[in-house]
């Protein structure tokens, strides 16, 4: 019974996957908007099909002592990892909490390997119905890692079925409809579940109590992001300099995955107008070229402090006027360029709308209005 349950819930999972393969390719990974790379900026750290995504893979450190910066969290999980190892048992569920583009898929294909076992990449969109996801487990291998990417958006229905998955190894499916009906449950193998989130505030609170290990990481300092420019030259073959690697990392908004990409557009510059090698100046060229200023800002978000500073005099804005504005979507702007802009100090939230900051006006060097100051 169990090998014919098991044939049943793999037959679904084609039958499903063209419809599947329908919502990869006509959305972003992020679930908002197309996902052909339309208006796509060289600072966002989402992924867009396409784009570089097999250069991202290469760059990835495949073991924990390849992975640069977020120090006390690689202490940490060395030491789960080692004790798995030592126990021969598969390691705790991981939840890797953080902005896009800090190395939360490369943690989990570092998990992979260092505890020898296949990786298993899914997504919570994809996941849309509790069989989706009872096919992918029952598929797996003893020690397998599945990593969920984005797991914040799963279905509430696709969780319930998770619950058991990690606590007990076990899968609870209905067979059949009507009367007919009946419930089975099936053994699962140990696997460790690796889940990966940008908004941690969204995932339930039960699925987040049943991962033995949390891990949040933060955007890098200037200097690590420059060892994985570094990295990085060295593996595309590029030639580089220590200036121009900092020039990179200073531009890179703290994200390595901002930071390879601009490696790789000053690559193309300094092949196409230099003579291939990457040296301050010429890093600092090619980024101006590319309109990425010294704060790691591109037009939209020098547009945005324009129109605050010199439009609108300093005063306070709402987000939809500041959206027509620059001609961009207001959630857009709140998620793809507000945050940036908010970490670096530049523009602040009041009750009655975004205002620049004293920095916002010495940046597009505009003299600010004292009545604007304060």
């Amino acid at each position: 019974m169990t090998r014919a349950v098991r044939k049943e819930l793999v037959a679904n999972r084609t039958a499903q996957s063209g419809s599947e393969e329908h919502s990869r390719d006509g959305v972003a990974p992020n679930g908002v908007g197309p996902a052909d790379g339309a208006g796509h900026r060289s600072v966002d750290p989402v992924v867009v099909p396409g784009d570089d995504t097999e250069y991202d893979a290469g760059l990835r450190p495949r073991h924990l002592e390849e992975f640069v910066g977020q120090a006390d969290l690689v202490e940490h999980l060395g030491i789960v990892l080692e004790a798995a190892q030592r126990r021969r048992q598969p390691v705790d569920h991981l939840l890797f909490a953080g902005p896009p583009g800090l190395g939360k898929t490369s943690l989990a294909g570092i998990v992979a390997a260092e505890m020898g076992a296949s990786l298993r990449v899914t997504s919570g969109p994809v996941l849309a119905r509790p069989g989706d996801l009872a096919a992918l487990l029952t598929d797996l291998q003893e020690g397998d890692v599945l990593f969920i990417d984005e797991i914040h958006r799963l279905h509430r229905s696709v969780e319930e079925v998770l619950y058991p998955a990690m606590e007990d190894a076990k899968i609870d499916i209905v067979i059949g409809k009507g009367p007919t009906a009946r419930s089975i449950r099936l053994d699962l193998p140990r696997f460790t579940l690796v889940g990966a989130t940008t908004r941690t505030g969204l995932v339930a609170g039960p699925l987040r109590d049943r991962f033995g290990f949390v891990g949040r990481l933060d955007l890098y300092a200037p200097g690590d992001l420059e060892a994985i420019v570094r990295r990085s030259a060295r593996i595309l073959g590029v030639r580089i300099d220590v200036e121009g690697a900092r020039r990179i990392a200073e531009r890179a908004r703290g994200t390595p995955r901002v930071a390879n990409r601009l490696l790789r557009r000053v690559r193309d510059f300094t092949e196409v107008r230099g003579d291939g090698t990457i040296t301050g100046e010429t890093a600092v060229e090619g980024l101006d070229l590319f309109g990425i200023d010294e704060l790691g800002l591109d037009k939209v978000d020098r547009a945005i402090l324009e129109a605050l500073c010199e439009r609108f005099s300093g005063r306070p804005v709402g987000l939809t006027t500041l959206a027509q504005c620059v001609g961009e979507e207001p959630d857009t702007i709140e998620d793809a360029y507000e945050p940036y802009l908010l970490q670096q100090g530049l523009i602040h939230r009041t009750p009655r709308g975004r205002a620049p900051t004293a920095r916002a006006w010495a940046h597009i060097g505009v003299p600010a209005p004292e009545a604007a100051l304060f």
